[in-house]
């Protein structure tokens, strides 16, 4: 269909034909939009469908949501033969780009947090408000989140993701868990309108406001869906920091229509972020392996790296799948990936008439603290023979107790540091510490740095202990 009908269109809502016509670009449907423009600047976005009842699905929608106060675009003509459509011109601000700087680099502006908040705020009522008195029969392709849909979306992720991995499974065993799944996720039941591809690419921001579009293949179906595709897409890269703040709005606003206690609703959740994750992978599988769209696979590490913390804690519902999916993201094609964006912390001891240790990894150095103000056992003969990894240093330094309150101190600030590293995807970090001759209160500080860190986050750490030509590697526990 050429655009010929949506030019036609135009002319009978603005009174002339459009003086521009562009078409802008596609994501994952066979849909084709269009912006015609007339003279005077004034626009309007054209819609070519290729499904009729997908077209009337938002046709319908549209209005329904309007009438309940939702920013949703205005449907302003429609053809004929309901296959073209024009909509209201919502501009070019998508939520997805206008925080793109907070996905890249993990660290989430105020204003881009704003907008988060205000978009997951708003998701409540597109779910209460929206279903109320919604005529679900228009729904496209179904009216309801059942066991057909579930089960449709569960082998979508094994054909066209799973069995293109190449890794071998029983998919008797797997068909049991992924019933299972079902019979989780369909307990959770609710009257409510699921939007199910409630991402940030499908929000416009309009005047500093969040705008839906997009939802022409909701359905009925229970809350907790649109949540984990909305806090946990591949691509928005959110840390968890930030995704468990946005659930707190979630949960306040979720109260004024469905009171439910924290624990209850985590607990169900999860399984929803599970099962969206699969789903989306299937996606991905699909545009990617099948159709040779290559965007599509740029999102599976980021998909990858969600499957893996989720698996952080066992889905014992489904002892199997839980199995299979620990094999799948171990290997190496996803392992090797993520092994690049894996923080290592590099710890040093030196002394400062020797210099400070120059950062070789070209990141301009991290933290230097001056172990100097330290009570210092070199000053006596006795300790004179060791190091600060000897026992009679360490006696030494602990019973005097400065070293223990000047490493608090450094264990605070170098654990929010690594924590926002991890959370950022950077790869590297040092930390030095200096003394006058590099061999009892830095070494002392600097052992205890790396053994606390190596302790308490699973990253590598590599220790260096300059003048006593020492090194060591904690690695990673996998």
């Amino acid at each position: 269909m050429d655009n010929n009908i949506l030019v036609k269109l135009f002319a009978t809502v603005d009174g002339k034909a459009p003086a521009k016509v562009v078409e802008l670009p596609s994501s994952g449907s066979n849909r084709r939009y269009f912006r015609l423009t007339d003279a005077d600047g004034h626009s309007l976005i054209g819609v070519l469908g290729t499904s009729l009842p997908e077209n009337r699905a938002f046709i319908y929608m549209a209005a329904h949501f309007a009438e309940k106060g939702l920013p949703v675009p205005t449907v302003v003509a429609v053809s004929d033969d309901e296959m073209a459509y024009l909509q209201t011109d919502l501009g070019d601000s998508v939520l997805f780009k206008e925080i793109e700087k907070g996905r890249l680099t993990r660290s989430f502006s105020t204003t881009e947090k704003d907008l988060l908040v205000k978009t997951i705020r708003l998701l409540p009522k597109v779910q209460f408000a929206g279903a109320a008195d919604m005529d679900f029969s228009v729904c496209y392709p179904t009216t309801s989140f059942d066991r057909r849909s579930v089960m449709w979306d569960l082998n979508y992720f094994k054909y066209c993701f799973l069995k293109a991995t190449g890794l071998e499974f029983d998919e008797d065993r797997l068909e049991d868990d992924f019933q299972k799944m079902a019979d989780v996720l369909l307990k959770t039941d609710t009257d409510t309108f699921m939007y199910r591809d409630f991402q940030s690419r499908n929000v416009m921001i309009r005047d500093g406001e969040p705008w839906l579009i997009d939802f022409q293949g909701g359905r009925r179906g229970p809350f907790y869906y649109d949540i984990a595709s909305f806090l946990w897409q591949a691509k928005a890269n959110l840390p968890d920091s930030l995704r468990q703040e946005l659930l707190g709005h979630y949960l306040e606003v979720l109260q004024e229509y469905y009171p439910i206690a924290a624990d209850e609703f985590m607990k169900c959740l999860r399984h929803f972020v599970l099962f969206r994750t699969l789903q989306v992978l299937g996606a991905y599988g699909f545009r990617g392996y099948f159709e040779k769209k290559p965007h599509f696979m740029q999102s599976v590490p980021y998909a990858i790296a969600n499957l893996r913390a989720l698996l952080s804690e066992p889905y014992e519902e489904y002892p199997y799948m839980t199995e299979l999916l620990r094999k799948l993201v171990d290997m190496k094609q996803f392992t090797d990936e993520i092994g690049k964006k894996r923080l290592t912390v590099k710890v040093l001891s030196f002394a400062y008439k020797k210099g400070i240790p120059n950062d070789t990894t070209g990141n301009g150095g991290g933290y230097v603290f001056d172990c100097r103000a330290i009570n210092n056992p070199g000053k006596y003969d006795r300790y004179k023979p060791f190091t600060g990894l000897d026992a009679p240093v360490i006696e030494f330094l602990e019973n005097d107790g400065e070293v223990t309150d000047f490493l608090e101190h450094c264990y605070a600030l170098v654990d929010s540091s690594v924590s926002r590293y991890i959370e950022r995807g950077f790869t590297n970090l040092m930390v030095a510490f200096g003394c006058t001759g590099g061999q009892h209160r830095s070494v002392y500080c600097a052992q205890h740095m790396a053994e606390h860190i190596a302790k308490k986050y699973n990253i590598k750490v590599e220790l260096v202990h300059r003048e006593q030509d020492i090194q060591q590697t904690f690695n990673i526990k996998e």
